[in-house]
């Protein structure tokens, strides 16, 4: 039987995160003299905050536009107030998708207490949420019956499911709660903060002695030996001479080595946090070893990155934007040509070829440039610069007129 099923046979046993789930998997309990990594603990690393940073960055400027379809086409129609301002007048949808996001990425879930409600009467005959005060973390447990959520508590009130706006993702069949990446990367990234804080140690001397002072003639007690100690530390504190006698040895201890497998733990560190939050190494500024990556325009690695690693979860906040907060047939999408925008010859070019194709009418592309249609003192300017380039064709002669 999975560890969810035997948790809720518990009384009154509340989960705050999919990690808890794992730790009483693995049987597990915060050792010390380490670094216990959390979801909040892990933004000390770099790598963690620059994979957040650039996927939550990227989502939020993200226009977000509703469609209804009609005739089997897409047509634009006006957002409802939650996807303009979701967290009222202060909170606007870029911050407010900057944060879920963020939660998202690190801990599988975000949470929102639903405070207001419009008009619009949703599929469970309540009306759709009008606003949404997006809530920590650390703040929220859930009760769960099987893989149904039956309450929430945040900040020690108790919510039923349809007040509170729930978003996850990194799931597995049976958890009512997403997963975080950082519960299953916690190994490597603990190896990570451990060697940076070893090497803090290291060289601020309280990671291992930074040299020995040996005695070559006898062998001392402890008593000794801290007089010896006293000594030696009271005397080159100050830059004064240390006098002893022929039977003390003093070595420093080199850490060239130490120092280098610090590097090659951090170094890993950052490729592998890389992965298990879904950002390509190089876009961190991370080394990436092998072979150097090398793309034909900046557009193409966009694509690449777009379609293998952010569309997912592009796509998943679509669903659970169109399922909740918008009412049928309409749907919502993110504009993700604000993440492929093209340097202006490339852009110039595929404009080009999407008129000549009939794609698009050469009015279109000059919105796109947001430029107003041609004028007709517009067109006769071409013409006189360039000629009637697309004439209109001679009309056939009427029969018997002399040629």
């Amino acid at each position: 039987m999975g560890v969810w099923s035997k948790l809720t046979r518990r009384s009154r046993r509340d989960v705050t995160s999919a990690e808890d789930l794992l730790a009483l998997a693995r049987g597990q309990r915060t050792g010390s003299g380490g670094v216990h990594v959390t979801n909040d603990t892990a933004l000390r690393h770099s790598a963690v905050w620059a994979c957040l940073r650039l996927r939550a960055d990227l989502v939020s400027t993200m226009p977000v536009d509703v469609y209804r379809r009609v005739n089997g086409i897409l047509v634009e129609v006006s957002k409802p107030p939650v996807l303009v301002t979701p967290g009222g007048t202060k909170v606007g949808i870029n911050e407010w998708l900057y944060s879920s996001q963020v939660d998202l990425d690190r801990a599988g879930n975000c949470f929102g207490i639903i405070t207001e409600r419009s008009g619009v009467i949703g599929p469970d005959g309540r009306g759709l949420p009008g606003r949404i005060d997006l809530v920590a973390l650390s703040d929220v447990t859930v009760r769960a019956n099987g893989s149904e959520i039956t309450k929430y508590t945040i900040a020690g009130k108790e919510y039923d499911p349809w007040d509170v706006w729930h978003e996850k993702q990194y799931t597995v069949a049976g958890v009512p709660l997403g997963l975080s990446p950082v519960a299953y990367a916690a190994w490597t990234i603990e190896e990570s903060l451990n060697a940076q804080q070893f090497a803090r140690d290291w060289f601020a001397g309280g990671a291992i002695p930074l040299a020995e002072l040996k005695n070559t003639a006898k062998t001392i007690d402890k008593k000794q030996a801290q007089i010896a100690k006293d000594a030696f530390k009271s005397a080159v504190s100050t830059g004064d001479l240390f006098v002893h006698g022929v039977d003390w040895e003093y070595k420093p201890i080199q850490a060239v080595a130490n120092t280098s497998q610090f590097l090659e733990a951090r170094q890993f560190g950052l490729s592998d946090i890389a992965r298990f939050f879904g950002c390509p190494g190089d876009m961190i500024d991370a080394a990436v070893g092998g072979s150097s990556i090398t793309y034909a325009s900046i557009t193409q690695r966009n694509l690449q990155f777009l379609i293998m690693n952010l569309g997912p979860a592009v796509s998943r906040r679509e669903t659970a934007f169109s399922q909740g907060l918008v009412s049928g047939p309409r749907q919502v999408k993110l504009n993700t040509d604000a993440l492929l925008r093209m340097d202006p010859a490339a852009r110039a070019q595929t404009i080009k070829t999407q008129i000549d194709s009939r794609t698009i009418t050469p009015s279109e592309a000059r919105e796109y440039e947001n430029k107003p249609p041609l004028t007709e003192e517009q067109y006769a300017e071409f013409d006189r610069l360039f000629g009637n380039r697309n004439p209109q064709p001679t009309p056939p002669a009427a029969p018997g007129a002399a040629s």
